[in-house]
């Protein structure tokens, strides 16, 4: 009689654990029983069992197997070790999986089908937007600063040296986060290629030399990313238009730069142009930001035309040409000119070439797949993360879905709460909200008591000469309940968060506003609001408590 001990990855249910045991017990002379909550089997045998065949018998039922010495060390897998994992794609949510599920005893199958990994956010999102736009609002303050006595002058603009150094910084970061983890991790196996299903299980891979290699797996996540979307406009497509990604590593300012958007990027980069130099006309569809909080718009609108821009609400072109030098934009404002179009109308799910239906997975509106809150998609054993999922486009929504999903596809059981879920758009001032607007509260039946404090009332603004914006809590009517907040102020970003903490853990505003905060800092306006619920804090000494 031998004993055995094996780690059994990928088990979800008490039938996974059931269909595990059975799968043992069929081999002659075995006896096992398989737990759940352990993720182990327990084996006895008589005579001479190769336990390999114990590996591989659990390994057919699609689930990972690791042979554990005495001591509960993996001592050996089957076929490479352990439960085998298909991602596709390498951004922020395919190496937080990756990274996790090896962790969990998974091998890890990597795919990635461009030239470089490490997806949007490193490579033409994030990373390069931020070092611009801070590059911009250097270039602003020197000419537009408030303080006397220091001298204001329109700086020199070196464009290229600042894409440089701005893609110096891109492939140090995508080394550091990415490429050193390939190297460091023998777990995760890059495979270069684009994907595609033939089956649920099995992945073609079409490579750079025209082979094609099929991965099969047990569990497999999309993690596939999104890409510009281009609206339909006459025209448009045939001329040499900017995405994002085009305008990041422009080496030039163009004199007049046109942008079609008017949501986050469209937004950021349009301001980011404009401190640098550039002449900016903002087409909007509709309202600045149309999803958040209407006095968020407005107040952006009326910072960027103070800043130089023109903005054209509920306006798109109806036509668009390109002459060989100038594009041509024709719409009910008339006809326009411009150096360069920057179209930033959204982003669509990276989908339309997976062959997802011989998969069987489900997609919603604009391709994008449809999860639940631990990365499920329709197909048991298949999961998606990221900007390829109905899930918000952030990476960090994206790294966090990641690795919820690996935890879930070794056996464990993770969700992704999105209810206190921070969002920054970094122009300036910033935007910042957390949780729900009135508008929303109200649109679920939640009555609402809500509170606007104009920066002018906060000490830092003052002190910065800076009173650009405000702050606005949203609570439950009844008890007080912080449910949301928007932010418009220089330090959004770093506000936010408190907010955020607030939300997450169902504070009062009475219990927010009895909080210590440090004394100068523009976060201690949420402070300032939080009490304007119950009194008037024009009548408070600073540092009010």
């Amino acid at each position: 009689m031998a004993a055995f001990a094996i780690k059994i990855t990928g088990m979800t249910c008490d039938h996974c654990a059931k269909s595990a045991e059975e799968a043992l017990n069929t081999l002659k002379g075995v006896k096992a029983s398989v737990s759940l909550d352990e993720g182990l089997a327990k084996v006895e045998t008589a005579g001479q069992v190769d336990p390999g065949h114990l590996l591989k018998a659990v390994e057919a039922k699609g689930y990972g197997a690791s042979l554990l010495d005495d001591v509960g060390q993996v001592v050996s897998g089957g076929d490479g070790g352990g439960l085998h994992v298909a991602i596709v794609g390498t951004g922020s949510g395919a190496f937080a999986a990756a990274i996790k599920a090896v962790e969990g005893g998974a091998r890890v199958t990597i795919i990635e089908g461009g030239d470089v990994i490490g997806g949007t956010c490193v490579n033409v999102g994030c990373v390069p937007s931020k070092i611009m736009i801070r590059a911009a609002h250097i270039a602003h303050l020197q000419a537009h600063h408030a303080f006397d006595g220091i001298a204001r002058q329109r700086p020199n603009i070196d464009r290229a040296a600042l894409v440089r150094q701005q893609q110096a910084r891109v492939e140090e970061l995508r080394q550091a986060k990415y490429e050193s983890i390939l190297e460091s991790n023998p777990g995760i196996n890059l495979l270069r290629g684009w994907a595609r299903f033939q089956d649920a299980h099995t992945l073609i891979v079409n490579q750079a030399d025209g082979s094609k290699k099929a991965v099969n797996a047990e569990r497999i996540l999309l993690a596939a990313g999104a890409r510009p979307s281009i609206p339909d406009i006459p025209g448009l497509k045939d001329t040499p238009y900017w995405t994002s990604t085009e305008a990041l590593i422009a080496e030039q300012i163009p004199a007049h730069l046109v942008v079609i958007g008017a949501s986050v990027v469209a937004l950021e980069m349009a301001q980011a142009f404009l401190r640098l130099g550039a002449t900016v006309t903002v087409m909007a569809r509709s309202l600045f930001l149309s999803k958040e909080d209407p006095a968020i718009g407005e107040g952006l609108i009326q910072v960027f035309e103070e800043e130089g821009a023109r903005v054209l609400l509920h306006t798109l072109p109806d036509s668009v040409a390109h002459d060989g030098e100038q594009f041509i934009l024709s719409s009910k404002a008339g006809d326009m000119r411009c150096d360069r179009l920057l179209v930033a109308t959204g982003r669509q799910p990276n989908t339309d070439r997976l062959d997802l239906d011989k998969a069987g997975v489900v997609t919603g509106r604009n391709g994008a797949i449809v999860v639940d809150d631990h990365m499920r998609t329709s197909v048991e054993h298949i999961y998606a993360a990221g900007d390829c999922t109905d899930q918000p486009q952030y990476v960090y929504v994206a790294a966090a879905a990641g690795t919820r999903a690996a935890i879930n596809m070794t056996g464990g059981d993770a969700a992704l709460d999105l209810t206190a879920m921070p969002a920054v758009v970094f122009t300036e001032p910033a935007v910042a909200t957390v949780g729900l607007t009135e508008q929303q509260a109200n649109d679920q039946g939640i009555e609402t008591d809500s509170r606007t404090l104009g920066l002018e009332n906060v000490p830092r603004a003052l002190a910065n000469f800076d009173t650009r914006g405000f702050i606005k809590l949203v609570a439950e009517k009844d008890g007080g309940r912080l449910i949301g907040a928007q932010v418009l102020a220089a330090e959004a970003g770093e506000i936010i968060q408190t907010a955020v903490l607030a939300v997450r853990n169902r504070m009062t505003v009475e219990d927010l506003a009895g909080q210590l905060f440090p004394y100068l800092t523009l976060v201690e306006g949420l402070k300032l609001c939080a009490q304007t619920f119950n009194k008037d804090v024009k009548q408070l000494s600073c540092c009010a408590g």
